[in-house]
């Protein structure tokens, strides 16, 4: 089957050669501006995770990248078996099965980079119920302060600190204390393990 067009004599060849080409550049321009700044996991990249109620199932097959990567594989595939000399039903499904692959390769390595991303906060409310270190020395009784140092959220925090009323011997540095509750923003009220 051939088409005219203008100039150019429109061969299955040519077809896959444009798909290939267009994804092909596609792919290489995003490469690029990643290289200098650009191409995040948001930017440039069609739908993200959250624009669509919540989900990023199978919204990551809209990306840029994943459409790119479609066409770039697609237009390969189609080309190859084309000039093999495959039959058209041969060529489009091996062009179709290629570009499909390739789509959902991308869309997966994409999901897997968007689970990177952590906004390195820590809520300190975590902190209730774990044992930590004594820091500098907590006084008896609930009057006066000390500090703890506890693991939360994978990191080690330091936290001002005061013993229940019930306590009856002061905490000394260096030995394990349990956070009961929480008193106010980053301080805690502690008691012996």
């Amino acid at each position: 089957m051939t088409m005219y067009l203008g100039e150019i004599e429109w061969t299955r060849e040519v077809m896959f050669m444009m798909c290939a080409g267009v994804g092909g550049v596609v792919l290489v321009i995003q490469t690029l501006l990643l290289f200098v700044g650009f191409g995040g996991v948001d930017d440039f990249d069609g739908i993200t995770d959250g624009e669509l109620d919540g989900t990023d199932g199978a919204f990551g097959f809209l990306s840029v990248r994943a459409v790119a990567a479609f066409l770039t594989f697609f237009g390969l595939a189609g080309w190859g078996t084309t000039s093999g000399g495959w039959s058209l039903a041969g060529s489009l499904g091996a062009a179709f099965g290629s570009g499909f692959i390739a789509m959902a390769f991308v869309a997966y390595v994409l999901s897997l980079q968007s689970r990177l991303y952590s906004e390195g906060n820590i809520n300190p409310e975590n902190a209730v119920g774990k044992t930590g270190r004594v820091y500098l020395r907590v006084p008896p009784g609930g009057i006066g302060k000390g500090k703890i140092t506890v693991s939360i959220q994978g990191r080690s925090e330091e936290f001002e600190v005061q013993s229940t009323a019930e306590t009856q011997a002061e905490l000394p540095s260096g030995s394990q204390a349990r956070v009961v509750r929480m008193l106010s923003p980053g301080v805690f009220e502690v008691e012996a393990p």
